[in-house]
């Protein structure tokens, strides 16, 4: 899904203390979180986030079940081809083109990293189909890097409370990287997805059941 612009409610975004405690608030209420996409390591992973673009992990784990059944290696990839993977795919959007990105990008992995999906964003952003929001999930679930990767909710949450108001997902990351606390990065990116997902809707945000209502400076809560 593509993330129109947006004008920022305010200059400056919240303050380190505010994000400490809207971060502390989400950690207590989701102590664990991490990616609703099924993978088993990098490479599946990698595969994962690149079909998820401009659709739902919902609709990408349906179509990753068969899919990683008959090829869930690089080399099983290639072997499956373009018509094979498309075969597992065509239910979620840009197939056609994900199914090409998806062996080219095996193909890059067998050949120059000897079958081992890389682990640097140099790297991974030169596979097909992974631009610099994959490159960061896979770095932050894969690998443990404390990276934000900013997607239509994580960029909704952090212009509608303030937290990180700005016109870009680039100027949002920028952002977060600077007022998110160190302890807190590493789990950010999916805690603001999460929020966005299951609590901060797009048409009606659950403001009632919020668990940061009182940091939030949305002018426009529910239930007021």
């Amino acid at each position: 899904m593509a993330i129109a612009k947006t004008k920022p409610k305010r200059a400056k975004g919240f303050s380190p203390e505010t994000a400490a405690e809207m971060f502390r608030r989400l950690a207590k209420a989701r102590p664990d979180p991490k990616t609703e996409l099924d993978y088993k390591d990098p490479y599946t992973l990698v595969v994962a986030v690149a079909l998820s673009a401009q659709a739902t992990d919902v609709s990408v784990n349906k179509a990753t079940k068969g899919l990683f059944k008959a090829a869930n290696t690089p080399a099983k990839m290639v072997a499956l081809g373009e018509e094979g993977v498309a075969e597992h795919i065509r239910t979620i959007g840009l197939w056609r083109g994900k199914a090409k990105n998806i062996v080219a990008l095996s193909k890059i992995i067998l050949e120059k990293h000897g079958g081992v999906t890389p682990r640097t964003r140099e790297e991974l952003v030169a596979l097909p189909g992974v631009g610099h929001k994959t490159a960061s999930v896979v770095l932050n679930e894969a690998y443990g890097e404390a990276t934000i990767a900013v997607d239509t909710h994580v960029f909704r949450v952090s212009n509608r409370t303030g937290l990180a108001p700005e016109t870009t997902p680039e100027k949002v990351e920028t952002k977060l990287l600077r007022v998110v606390p160190e302890k807190y990065k590493k789990g950010a990116h999916h805690w603001l997805i999460l929020h966005g997902r299951y609590t901060c809707l797009a048409r009606k945000p659950g403001c009632l059941e919020c668990v940061i209502r009182d940091l939030c400076e949305y002018e426009a809560k529910t239930g007021e």
